[in-house]
């Protein structure tokens, strides 16, 4: 798993690298209308979804849709062809980068808290649930899912996307374009793959999410939200296997790689806990398929 290191290659100079066309080594950032076309965007992705919601009004949330994707794909575009400028990303630039990241990946921790917050409540105080007749959790009439089908199923297909995303990053480091190239199809593929598995799981679930109670709906944020996760990570990592096939990666220069490979094990291991707390843990009487 790659880690927050800024005490190596980070720091150390590469004799072949040009200098920075500044002064100093920190970055000027250009100007762009990706942050305020971005910022409106959201803002009306924000009000189109109260328009649907209550008025059946669909047109908003379209156009604010479409401006935050419209805004993601250009101002990541300018980021990349930022890091190809020759002494823009210099290894200060570089560093404040990855602390970016950590933080970002801090946050989703603190997001992802709050479901199992309010799941590990009920779970453990299942007299504070609305309506329950009985005191017990999952609460009476809820099957479960057998934790040793589909769901262990995709916590193999997961740990092993994160032995090929590491494989294909030591590749990159050791200047094996070929062996890196492979491990990130492999772990697109396998990412597809556990998304295929979940969206089979969702249709086969045994409870539904309205209606149901506070089980279906805790259990279907904190594993939809997930999965929602996945899909963010493997299209993060298919940009990576373009932009890899592109060349755009070096053996010392490859944080749009490594950012991606943080977030992929960060998805790994909030899977793990939510497979052992959710099916494993909170099982219930299983459902019969």
């Amino acid at each position: 798993m790659a880690t927050l290191d800024t005490t190596t290659a980070d720091i150390t100079l590469d004799p072949n690298e040009p200098p920075a066309p500044h002064k100093h080594p920190y970055h000027l950032v250009d100007p762009s209308p990706w942050p305020l076309v971005a910022s409106f965007s959201g803002a009306a992705l924000l009000f189109g979804i109260v328009l649907w919601s209550h008025y059946n009004i669909h047109w908003m949330f379209g156009l604010g849709l479409l401006g935050v994707l419209t805004s993601m794909y250009f101002w990541w575009r300018d980021v990349v062809r930022e890091s190809k400028q020759p002494g823009v990303h210099t290894p200060i630039v570089r560093i404040g980068m990855r602390y970016g990241m950590a933080l970002f990946i801090a946050s989703e921790v603190m997001f992802f808290v709050a479901f199992f917050w309010a799941f590990f409540h009920f779970a453990l105080y299942p007299e504070h649930v609305s309506g329950a007749t009985e005191a017990m959790w999952p609460p009476k009439g809820i099957h479960t899912f057998d934790p040793f089908g589909l769901p262990f199923l995709n916590t193999m297909i997961l740990l092993l996307s994160g032995c090929t995303v590491t494989w294909a990053h030591h590749a990159l480091i050791e200047g094996d374009r070929k062996g890196m190239l492979q491990g990130l199809a492999l772990t697109v593929g396998l990412g597809l793959f556990f998304t295929t598995l979940q969206a089979v799981e969702y249709a086969e679930a045994p409870f539904a999410f309205s209606g149901g109670g506070v089980y279906p709906s805790t259990f279907f944020l904190a594993t939809g939200f997930h999965g929602f996760h996945v899909i963010v990570g493997t299209i993060f990592l298919l940009v990576c296997l373009i932009r890899g096939w592109r060349g755009d990666f070096t053996p010392r220069r490859h944080f749009g790689f490594e950012a991606a490979a943080w977030y992929w094990h960060f998805v790994d291991v909030v899977w793990l806990f939510l497979f052992v707390c959710i099916y494993v843990w909170g099982a219930g009487p299983i459902a019969e398929h």
